[in-house]
């Protein structure tokens, strides 16, 4: 059972629910030490004071401001503890918006709400159930760690979510990223759409969504330890360079995922969606010619020729 981060409660209105808040993911990341080479010993990060030159201990640390190289502001927890903020001791709901208005990039780590105790379950279950039949999220102000923040709330599950959200301001404008003007047509659009539909997935499962750089640091480690040479890495795919035909580049990405899931229809792959037909039509008038021939009925004749030989009877035969 993950340990309580927090304790408090929500403020739904005139309804209070008191949680607790405990940690929602896992870091399975392979963490590493620094040592010294010649003897493997600990290399160390030791908190030592500029002034007195000295190694100093946690009791003796505190925090502040620094409002000038020579003048610090202390703060101490309880002084961020009794802030006159309503947030200080809760999650207070201040709206509900549709999860699809909220901009991804604002949302940060999840958190899972533990009801505290049994007078805590109604209001709890009333929440999430409201939050599940209305398919809207929740936006709350809240404090922790000296800063009052912004928090997201949604149901997975049984339970309710806390994720952290940043504050508009902390957003960066993408403006300067922005590539020159470029024109990309509609073939070019429907070649993207019909890669796409050939990559959709309906869940996360499987090898692609597997951390394998962890497993083969853990591998690495392993091999190290038995004394043993890791696995050989294998073989990158070759890529091609610089993609100069976008089109073809996409029709070719379309036969290798279809390839990649069993389907193994080429023909279907190298068809081309409507408007690229239409497009390959423009370019071609001679396959527009052979195709309107090939719809005249066999043995006969153009309607051209037809109207010539009329005239030719009508003057009859011609004066040697």
């Amino acid at each position: 059972m993950p340990r309580s981060i927090w304790s408090g409660a929500i403020s739904f209105g005139l309804v209070t629910v008191p949680i607790h808040v405990v940690g929602a993911t896992e870091d399975h990341s392979i963490r590493f030490h620094r040592y010294h080479l010649a003897d493997q010993g600990r290399i160390r990060t030791r908190k030592v004071c500029e002034l007195e030159d000295r190694e100093v201990r946690s009791d003796e640390i505190g925090k502040g401001y620094e409002l000038t190289s020579t003048q610090v502001v202390p703060i101490t927890d309880e002084d961020l503890r009794e802030l006159p903020l309503p947030t200080a001791k809760a999650i207070e709901i201040v709206a509900f918006v549709p999860l699809a208005s909220v901009d991804p990039i604002r949302i940060g780590d999840g958190y899972y709400l533990q009801p505290d105790g049994q007078v805590a379950a109604k209001p709890y279950k009333l929440l999430r159930q409201a939050l599940a039949r209305s398919a809207k999220v929740a936006v709350a102000r809240y404090a922790w760690s000296g800063r009052e923040r912004l928090g997201l709330l949604r149901v997975r599950g049984e339970a309710i979510v806390l994720h952290a959200m940043r504050w508009p301001d902390e957003i960066r404008d993408p403006s300067s990223l922005t590539p020159p003007p470029v024109e990309v047509s509609e073939d070019e659009i429907d070649g993207a759409l019909a890669l796409m539909d050939t990559m959709t997935r309906e869940d996360l499962e499987g090898d692609e969504f597997r951390d394998a750089y962890t497993e083969a640091v853990a591998e690495l480690i392993e091999a190290k330890r038995e004394h043993r040479e890791p696995e050989a890495a294998p073989e990158p795919e070759e890529r091609p360079g610089q993609v100069l035909d976008l089109m073809a580049a996409l029709q070719e990405s379309v036969s290798k995922a279809k390839e990649s899931r069993g389907e193994d229809d080429h023909a279907e792959v190298r068809e081309l969606p409507g408007r690229m037909k239409k497009a390959a039509a423009k370019k071609t008038p001679a396959a527009k010619t052979s195709k309107a021939a090939a719809k005249e009925p066999a043995g006969k004749k153009p309607a051209a020729k037809k109207t010539a030989a009329k005239k030719a009877a009508a003057r009859g035969p011609r004066n040697a």
